[in-house]
């Protein structure tokens, strides 16, 4: 038995709760973890609080990542003791996930605790970094450099967007950060933005093509936002998109494209190949500075998770939440 969230199917449509766990809800999987810390991501907050139907399976622990240690194991590449990391795979959705004291997975999604990192600052990378990682790395790939021009990051109050902005920074680029909370500018700032701008400006509908600005964006919104930044990047620029807190749709045109030469990465962080997640954590590692990933982190107990879920999608959290699932 081990204290969790477990999310169950009621009349009204489904209900979570903090409570005690037998093993016996846990799936199938060859590594079993004994989870340290987690994190509340923007679809954990969707399944926590039902807003959207993120939820395929019943029972569900939600907590889409986590780091923990290794407890039992039948996979080749892990041991009893090693520190691991797991982002994505389905996990909160279609398999138990990282806001309970105990995991059961399979071994093929794991990778390995950088050693640069403790288990509670990988959570405080979290999916949201790694995937702000992913997103670096497609810019890097299309040739983008910081000598070519300003880099737009949308939702930049959030996991994603904070940790895309400290990456940038550190790495030369010259940072434009978009957000709906312009009193956080000076944290923004602190982070490595070199200027703040009212996400208003890109929020509404907007031409199908605009004056060039951007070498590249990092996009967390979708919607309007999504199509005004294509519409407003320079020739043979990059867009890599990865949220959609804005909306799921993309009112553009094909203009920017066809007209500009831009190209649009999706950038998918829960089925990336081991090879990718290894790159990313490597960058991350390397490239991340800990004393900004420290000044855009909040800890929360898990008995406050489901609380904080909710002001997660009202728009009153800031930067990372980590999850302290072990001394729950």
């Amino acid at each position: 038995m081990f204290k969790g969230i477990l999310i169950t199917k009621v009349e009204a449509g489904y209900l979570a709760q903090l409570q005690t766990i037998d093993d016996s809800v846990l799936p199938d999987g060859d590594v079993q973890v004994q989870v340290a810390w987690s994190t509340l991501n923007y679809k954990d907050g969707l399944a926590i609080t039902g807003k959207s139907p993120v939820v395929r399976r019943f029972p569900m622990v939600p907590g889409i990542d986590f780091a923990g240690t290794v407890t039992h194991s039948s996979h080749a590449a892990w041991k009893v003791g090693d520190k691991v990391v797991l982002n994505g795979w389905g996990v909160g959705e279609t398999h138990c996930g990282g806001l309970a004291q105990v995991a059961r997975v399979k071994g093929d999604w794991l990778v390995p605790l950088p050693a640069a990192f403790t288990e509670r600052q990988a959570m405080a990378i979290g999916t949201a970094g790694y995937t702000a990682m992913l997103c670096v790395l497609a810019l890097e790939r299309h040739d983008i450099k910081p000598a070519d021009g300003e880099i737009l990051v949308t939702g930049a109050n959030g996991g994603v967007g904070s940790v895309a902005i400290a990456l940038l920074a550190k790495l030369g680029y010259t940072v434009v950060a978009s957000t709906g909370r312009l009193a956080e500018s000076d944290y923004l700032k602190a982070l490595g933005a070199t200027q703040v701008m009212d996400r208003a400006e890109l929020s509404a509908p907007g031409k199908a093509i605009g004056k060039e600005r951007w070498a590249g964006v990092i996009d967390t919104v979708g919607s309007h936002t999504l199509a005004n930044a294509c519409a407003t990047t320079q020739y043979n620029g990059a867009v890599a998109a990865c949220g959609l807190a804005g909306g799921m749709d993309f009112p553009a045109t094909v203009a920017p494209f066809i007209l500009r030469g831009i190209t649009l990465y999706g950038i998918d962080s829960v089925m990336a190949p081991l090879a990718v997640r290894l790159q990313a954590w490597e960058r991350l590692a390397r490239d991340l500075d800990v004393s900004k990933l420290e000044a855009m982190t909040r800890e929360i107990r898990l008995d406050q998770a489901i609380d904080v879920a909710a002001e997660l999608l009202q728009g009153q959290v800031r930067g990372r939440v980590v999850v302290d699932v072990a001394g729950s």
